[in-house]
């Protein structure tokens, strides 16, 4: 049974095909994973016991076992985010944005929102990219160190948590400005593959970010959850 009271970042953690469900229904369990599940139903103004019950479904639904990332090593935690996230962004990001920006040159006097989300997606773009160099660059190696500095992990911790609060932003954004990713009758194919791709788009970063914020930074010093 699913607990009301358990934080949704702790839910994801312990049943990760629950974060589909929150994703749909706009609750953040990223950067506000230290809600509870009914208090994140309560900002939202939704009823919990629905939510409960389709988090209950998709938990006995489970296709499989997953990965249980807190059962990895920090270095490989690391290894699985930059593997599995850092380099697929690295090839999403460029893609979306070009095309983006075609389906906003074409479409946009049909619908002017379009111009919105191909602002909010080269903001997105230009602000993830710099993201995950510097976490390559700088933050993941000071903490695969042997003995990490407990300042210079939790300043890094501090500065990669207000990062992912502004990608948290952006993604916020780039939902309202698509209409929750809902494709109109008339889109053309550019346009129904520019919003599949920023749904799956969200749904790596949510998981990214969840991963971070709530398994990896909290094993530092300094980092608290």
């Amino acid at each position: 049974m699913i607990d009301p009271q358990q934080t949704v970042g702790d839910l994801v953690l312990d049943h990760p095909e629950c974060a589909a469900v929150l994703q749909r229904h706009r609750i953040d369990y990223c950067c506000g994973g230290n809600q509870t599940l009914a208090g994140a139903c309560l900002k939202r103004g939704l009823d919990v016991g629905p939510l409960a019950a389709a988090l209950e479904q998709a938990v006995r639904e489970r296709g499989g076992d997953e990965m249980d990332a807190r059962t990895l090593s920090s270095p490989a935690l690391i290894a699985h985010i930059v593997v599995r996230y850092h380099t697929p962004l690295r090839k999403t990001l460029p893609f979306v944005r070009t095309l983006g920006a075609k389906v906003a040159r074409v479409h946009g006097g049909h619908n002017p929102r379009l111009v919105e989300l191909d602002r909010v997606i080269a903001e997105l773009a230009d602000t993830l990219e710099a993201h995950i160099d510097d976490e390559e660059a700088t933050l993941f190696p000071t903490l695969e160190r042997r003995e990490p500095q407990p300042a210079a992990a939790g300043r890094l911790s501090k500065t990669t948590r207000d990062e992912h609060e502004m990608v948290g932003g952006f993604v916020n954004r780039m939902r309202a400005a698509s209409d929750d990713y809902t494709v109109p009758d008339w889109a053309c194919n550019s346009y129904r593959v520019l919003f599949r791709e920023l749904e799956h788009l969200e749904t790596d970063v949510l998981r990214h970010v969840h991963l971070e914020n709530h398994v990896l930074l909290p094993r530092f010093a300094g980092a608290a959850r």
